[in-house]
């Protein structure tokens, strides 16, 4: 029997796509420079049971599986193999539950980060981890990446908010991990093992999550900065004086100049760096007083704190629209998210413009800067092979630097495709001798998306 008739006695006739015009068009995720093979079809299961049978099948017949969420990524970590089964997860879209007393929330893979967001919104609840695609992007696929957000400077990423998992491993059997517990030490902590493996050790069918009591609606100042030296001197300040703001956010001078060529958002054109600041404490404003002395101090040329959260949502607008903004600079962009200690932000945005000098190309950089989270986006021309070649080149040179100041290629993106060669020179030979040994003993096959991570 062959593979389609074997995913035939276990699926319903619509989980099963073959059309070869619809299969392709699940090949890969939005990264750029990253292959993707042909799937031999693309599944679609409602249910776990479904799920174990596609395992069970890839098992027998020793087919790779490739999951996937809403292919939001930026990795390639959810680019199909030649003759996989693409294995999508976004029919498994339920909130089985949502528990104010324990504070938590139950879901399946395909639920949309956003959707779950508003859903516990309505309990006085609040998921912190908030991606920029958080419109589209789902849980499971936030899950396998440990994805972050603009929050995460207070609130932390998704992997502190995953208390337990149910994963059908590359066999169908069925692995319940975690807890619902507040507190919980039993046993090695596999649940944490899961986030961001990228679904190399398994398929996340459910995910227990944990909540927090909704915040005050956040208020927001910009800061203008004629370098990007003395915004990274606020940011310093700001934490180094205790202050605990809801988003730090910094947009250098390409990424100003992109989003008012874009908005038209009256941005001043003369700007070095813009920072943006917010807090949701009891008593914002006087938390923004505080920030803005001391972006003043740090050389500030102007600071505007909002005053209604109408306001805050305004000055807010300029960064969530920034990578939109760079991608109409060129045909193509390339988004890099290395993370480097907070102290060497300064070098790490500085290196980078020396970088863009050299290759003489376009990049913009957008920052968690409360995290040290960078985000480069290089700008290219893809029908110009030598501009393209210059990008690729410019990418890696811009990792080679993060790593250089004791940062990580990868702070919320994931390593997929894009970063498996960089993963090994961070690792180092040991660390990287380990982790496949735990690949193997999750997926001794080699069967769960093969060619990701290592």
């Amino acid at each position: 029997m062959d593979l389609i008739a074997r995913l035939r006695a276990g699926l319903p006739g619509e989980a099963i796509l073959t059309d070869p015009d619809v299969t392709g068009s699940y090949a890969n995720d939005m990264a750029s420079f990253c292959a993707a093979g042909t799937p031999a079809v693309v599944v679609l299961p409602r249910t776990v049971e479904q799920v174990q049978h596609v395992m069970r099948t890839a098992t027998e017949l020793r087919v790779p599986v490739v999951p996937q969420g809403a292919r939001t990524g930026l990795s390639g970590a959810a680019n199909a193999s030649d003759g996989c089964i693409v294995l999508s997860l976004v029919k498994m879209d339920r909130i089985i539950e949502i528990n104010p007393v324990d504070r938590i929330a139950v879901v399946e893979p395909g639920v949309v980060n956003a959707v779950l967001s508003r859903a516990v919104n309505e309990h006085g609840l609040y998921y912190p981890p908030d991606p920029s695609s958080w419109e589209q992007c789902s849980i499971g696929g936030n899950i396998g990446t440990a994805s972050g957000g603009l929050c995460c400077v207070k609130y932390g990423v998704t992997a502190e908010y995953v208390l337990g998992l149910d994963v059908v491993l590359a066999d169908g059997r069925l692995l319940s991990c975690g807890r619902r517990t507040a507190k919980g030490v039993a046993g090695y902590d596999l649940t944490r093992l899961f986030v961001g493996s990228e679904g190399s050790l398994g398929i996340v069918v459910r995910a227990v999550l944990a909540l927090r009591p909704e915040p005050p609606q956040q208020l927001a100042l910009a800061a203008e900065f004629p370098s990007t030296a003395a915004a990274c001197d606020a940011v310093c300040e700001i934490m180094a004086r205790g202050h605990a703001p809801s988003l730090l956010e910094l947009m250098d001078r390409t990424s100003v100049r992109a989003v008012n060529a874009m908005a038209q958002m009256g941005l001043p054109e003369t700007t070095e760096a813009l920072l943006l600041a917010a807090f949701d404490t009891p008593e914002p404003a006087a938390d923004l007083a505080a920030v803005g002395a001391l972006c003043t101090a740090a050389g500030a040329t102007q600071v505007v704190p909002a005053e209604t959260a109408a306001e805050s949502d305004l000055l807010l607008q300029a960064r969530r629209l920034t990578l939109t903004a760079l991608e109409r600079v060129k045909s193509a962009t390339m988004i890099d998210d290395v993370c480097v200690p907070r102290s060497r932000l300064a070098e790490m945005l500085d290196g980078t413009a020396a970088i863009a000098d050299k290759y003489d190309l376009t990049i913009g950089v957008c920052a968690h800067a409360g995290d040290g989270n960078t985000h480069p986006t290089v700008c290219f021309d893809a029908a110009d092979p030598d501009e393209s070649r210059r990008a690729r080149e410019s990418f890696d040179a811009i990792m080679a630097l993060g790593l250089r100041l004791g940062g990580t290629i990868t702070g919320e993106h994931g390593v997929g495709v894009l970063k498996k060669e960089w993963l090994a020179r961070e690792l180092g030979p040991v660390g990287l001798e380990l982790q496949r040994g735990i690949k193997d003993v999750f997926d001794p096959l080699g069967i769960l998306n093969p060619g990701k991570l290592f």
